[in-house]
């Protein structure tokens, strides 16, 4: 389904960290994808939304058959049929009349049980929606679906009452508290573990704020100043110079 890092930046040593966040992802992803349903996991940028349900899908591979498919967008109905086409791996040419092109999807959703992780999924209006649960609702299809975006693609779910009524699961995704930065960061990254907390709680202040991608990018230019100055440790000094990359 993806790669095996899903890091922002090209991060060495990087860890992938059970934030009170993901193991909730992971248990609604679960008792998503068992129940055949539909569900939303939606907040700022940043927050680790696609790092976490890529990390709890992949844990179900190979048992489950998951597709990803990444709208980057305001899709018609027509382009969602092309992106599912192509997910699916579909062989010949896509076919040109829309009733065509859904028996043909709905026949290959059918085969066996799959699961959709749409990601990026703000992009999708209200016609791209409903077509996932035109999909959906069809008896024969044996689907669960993850959408995860933004506020907005909550936001356009809402206002569909006919698919916001088939969510099986909201999950919204906030900044990592100050508490949570200083259980979660150290484990992270090497550059923290032996880090002041004070230091750390600086850092989070000052210029990362609870945003999981923020602290990638300060922990790659961190990493970087360490290199060059030859110290041991983090200190407030190393990292003012990494906040003014991030200016």
């Amino acid at each position: 389904m993806t790669a095996a890092t899903y890091q922002y930046v090209d991060l060495p040593d990087a860890s992938v960290v059970t934030t009170r966040a993901l193991l909730t992802a992971r248990e609604n992803i679960t008792d998503t994808v068992d129940a055949r349903a539909m569900m939303c996991i939606h907040g700022g940028a940043g927050f680790g939304k696609t790092l976490a349900v890529n990390t709890c899908l992949r844990a179900l591979e190979p048992g489950e058959d998951v597709r990803k498919i990444t709208f980057r967008a305001r899709p018609t109905a027509r382009a969602v049929r092309y992106e599912l086409f192509t997910a699916l791996d579909l062989a010949g040419e896509p076919p040109r009349h829309p009733s065509e092109f859904d028996r043909l999807l709905k026949t290959a959703l059918a085969e066996r049980p799959r699961t959709f992780l749409v990601d990026e999924a703000q992009w999708l209006n209200g016609e791209a929606f409903e077509y996932f649960r035109y999909l959906w609702d069809e008896p024969s299809t044996q689907l669960a679906i993850i959408f995860v975006g933004g506020a907005g693609c909550h936001t356009v779910l809402r206002r569909e009452p006919m698919l916001s009524s088939r969510v099986f699961i909201w999950q919204q995704f906030t900044r990592l508290t100050p508490d949570e930065v200083l259980e979660v960061i150290p484990l992270f990254h090497p550059v923290w573990a032996d880090a002041d907390p004070g230091d750390i709680a600086f850092a989070d202040s000052h210029a990362a704020h609870g945003n999981f991608r923020a602290w990638a990018q300060l922990t790659a230019h961190t990493r970087t100043a360490l290199a060059r100055t030859g110290r041991a440790r983090v200190d407030q000094e190393l990292l003012r110079w990494a906040f003014s990359r991030l200016a």
